[in-house]
């Protein structure tokens, strides 16, 4: 019996220590795990839809908070001035959830740009929603004001060949994106003007 006690002692300890040991290294490492996606996962997908941006829009960004939700916008600026902002958003797609990132330009009320950051879609068919700049450019220029669709469903935007469910999945992470930015705008344009000061 007071062996199998020293047993149960020792295991509690080890266990005590391990825990507080890997607890310790992800608080150390959480700061530079989240520079790292952000930079190397999202960045891409950012500066993809914000080229020509004369500002670092991974440098000037800003979070809001969308009732539990909180999202962190990444601004571009053209000609002096703060001209469209990204956010991004997830689609229920095939493989699981799709990350887009959204480019909206805040002059004329449309989708600048979006990127794939992150799927599980098939090799070679849904997949092809972050490798393919034609299906992708399709989104430039939609309005936010309407639901960004496919063509099978009523839309304009013409599905990956075999790959519908993913390419729903981007429409709506695309139509998400719009109404939280339309649910923010004057919380948006209040953040813009602080950061032109």
């Amino acid at each position: 019996m007071r062996e199998l006690l020293k047993m149960i002692i020792v295991l509690t300890v080890i266990s005590v220590c391990s825990g507080g040991l890997l607890a310790y290294i992800q608080t150390g490492t959480k700061e530079r795990i989240a520079n790292q996606v952000l930079e190397f996962v999202k960045g891409p997908a950012i500066r993809s839809i914000l080229e020509g941006a004369e500002n670092d829009p991974i440098a000037d960004r800003f979070e809001l908070t969308d009732g539990d939700l909180k999202h962190t916008f990444f601004v571009g600026d053209y000609e002096g001035e703060p001209r469209a902002v990204t956010l991004e958003t997830f689609g229920k797609g095939y493989g699981g959830n799709v990350g887009l990132m959204v480019g909206i330009d805040i002059k004329e009320n449309t989708i600048k740009g979006v990127g794939v950051t992150t799927h599980q879609e098939t090799p070679g068919m849904g997949a092809r929603a972050k490798t393919d700049p034609e299906f992708t450019a399709q989104f430039q220029g939609q309005s936010i004001e309407e639901p960004i669709k496919v063509s099978q469903d009523g839309g304009t935007i013409n599905s990956i060949s075999g790959a519908t469910i993913t390419s729903r999945a981007v429409c709506s992470a695309a139509t998400e994106a719009a109404e939280i930015y339309k649910n923010l705008k004057p919380q948006i344009e209040e953040k813009l003007k602080s950061l032109k000061k």
